[in-house]
């Protein structure tokens, strides 16, 4: 059936998106590709959150399994069965994407934490924070990439490509997990058709 073929597709489909997500993430706790800064408390509060690991991540990869395991359930009660918890298994699935989309995206316009020339000297802080006279004009502007971060080194680069690439793998799970509500419920109404109780004749 095609209800069947299309959990499956987006259960597969979802599996590579969740492991983009858990490794950008990852990535993010480790500016330079070192501990120290996570041990020492300075990376980008949105990164800590991790969202990408558990959200887009794990939940997905648990919605993922059971997708693709559903689509093999027979018979029509059973199948609707499934389909009713497919549904729930994808609302739950949106929602966790949608929360890693909003914090990545949050975290692409804060801008990252890093070590900074303040007035009163050096100083960690998020200096490209939107305020009420300046907005997130570093996204256009390369040149603040460079010259505003001393510490982790290439830290807006690394942040603006990361959360970009966590934002983007959580978007495309949602157009994914809002395709599969609409596909659990349309099993959940149309099934697989009627159930046909076999008649066997009892000998005498």
């Amino acid at each position: 059936m095609c209800v069947s073929r299309c959990l499956r597709c987006v259960g597969v489909s979802l599996v590579p998106l969740a492991t983009v997500c858990m490794l950008a993430n990852i990535l993010l706790l480790l500016p330079e590709m070192k501990l120290r800064f996570l041990l020492e408390g300075h990376v980008t509060r949105e990164a800590t959150w991790a969202t990408g690991l558990w959200s887009s991540g794990v939940l997905v990869l648990l919605g993922a399994r059971a997708f693709v395991q559903s689509s093999q359930t027979r018979g029509c009660c059973a199948f609707r069965g499934q389909m009713l918890r497919q549904t729930l298994y994808s609302c739950v699935c949106l929602l966790a994407a949608a929360v890693c989309c909003l914090v990545s995206a949050t975290g692409l316009v804060q801008g990252p934490l890093c070590l900074y020339n303040s007035t009163s000297g050096p100083a960690w802080g998020v200096p490209l924070k939107p305020t009420a006279d300046r907005d997130a004009g570093y996204l256009y502007n390369r040149t603040q990439w460079s010259g505003v971060c001393l510490e982790p080194r290439g830290v807006v680069l690394w942040n603006v490509v990361l959360f970009s690439v966590l934002g983007a793998a959580s978007a495309l799970q949602m157009v994914l997990c809002s395709a599969n509500v609409f596909n659990a419920l349309l099993g959940l109404i149309l099934g697989r058709g009627a159930c046909n109780n076999k008649v066997v004749p009892v000998s005498m």
